[in-house]
Parts: structure tokens; C-alpha cells; sequence
């Protein structure tokens, strides 16, 4: 008997919490929960905007060692691969690229770093409204390549986090301790 009174008592607030955490059930819901995660809302981990605010110009340059990314890179890196994965979703034609990989970090200057922030975190706003607005049809067609933007995305924040970790300009009350 007091195992039944025990379980009533408890039973309403992890009732109420799981409805409070309630996880989207439709396609839709996931990837635009996947895209935002890795855009703006905290989550289980760090998103860009977060992972990229408050760096100088000269911070977002720096790298670890040769043949390391620095932010600046990584940051450019995911603006340039969400921008053409867009462009493609939109039913747009990507600018020209040659394929080579390298030249989605290597172009990145330091001079417009204030820029690619607000460039990325438009564009990642741009793919969570094209979700939102998409037909189910376009979405079923696309689901495994927007998917794989968020993989990718959170990806590279990760490793935007561990560099700014070694350069001493994270601060872990921030997340990620």
C-alpha cells in the first residue's frame, strides 16, 4: 500500500516534466529540431551561435598549428557547404566550385569575420525556414541531405569549440566544461 501511495505522488510531476520535454514526432519537427540545435537553441550541446559570439577577428584567425583549422576556417567552412546545400534545396544553382575541399576553410579573412557570423547564422536561419515551408513531398525527397547538415554542422562546432578551448577564448560557464 504505501508503494501505490508513493508511486501516485510521484507519478504526476514526471508525468508533467515528460510533457514538458515532449520531442517532435513528425519528420519535420526532428530536422528542424536537428537544424536548431546546431543553429541557436541549447540543447545537448553548444550550438554555432554560441560557439562563434564574442570572438575578435584576431581570435577567430588563430590555429592550433599548421595544418590545424583556426575558428575563422571552420566557421567559413559550414557557411560555405549550408549555403550551397541551400541554394540546391531552393532549386537554385550553386555558384561554381571545383571540388576542392580545402578551399572551403582557406578562404577565409580575418577582415570579415563580423560578417561570416551574421552570414552564417542567416543562413542556418534560412534552412530552418525553407524546412518549415517545404512541401512534405520535398521534404521526404531531401530528409537524408538535411539531416547530414546537422550532423555536419554540429560536427564542426564541436571542433570550433575544442580550438577555442586551446586558445584559452572559451568560457565554460557558457557550456562544455
Amino acid at each position: 500500500m504505501k508503494r501505490i501511495l508513493l508511486l501516485m505522488l510521484l507519478l504526476p510531476p514526471v508525468a508533467a516534466s515528460a510533457q514538458n520535454n515532449a520531442r517532435p514526432a513528425t519528420l519535420r519537427g526532428v530536422l528542424l529540431e536537428q537544424l536548431r540545435t546546431t543553429h541557436n537553441s541549447e540543447d545537448w550541446f553548444v550550438p554555432a551561435n554560441v560557439a562563434v559570439a564574442g570572438l575578435t577577428a584576431e581570435q577567430a584567425k588563430w590555429s592550433p598549428g599548421k595544418g590545424q583549422h583556426s575558428v575563422g576556417q571552420l566557421a567559413y567552412h559550414l557557411w560555405f557547404w549550408d549555403s550551397r546545400a541551400l541554394a540546391s534545396f531552393n532549386g537554385e544553382k550553386p555558384p561554381a566550385f571545383d571540388g576542392n575541399n580545402n578551399e572551403t576553410f582557406d578562404n577565409f579573412d580575418a577582415a570579415q569575420w563580423d560578417d561570416l557570423v551574421k552570414k552564417l547564422d542567416r543562413v542556418l536561419a534560412d534552412w530552418e525556414k525553407a524546412v518549415e515551408s517545404a512541401d512534405d513531398k520535398k521534404l521526404a525527397e531531401n530528409a537524408s541531405l538535411i539531416a547530414h547538415i546537422g550532423a555536419h554542422n554540429a560536427y564542426h562546432v564541436g571542433q570550433i569549440l575544442y580550438v577555442r578551448k586551446l586558445q584559452g577564448a572559451w568560457d565554460p560557464n557558457k557550456g562544455v566544461h
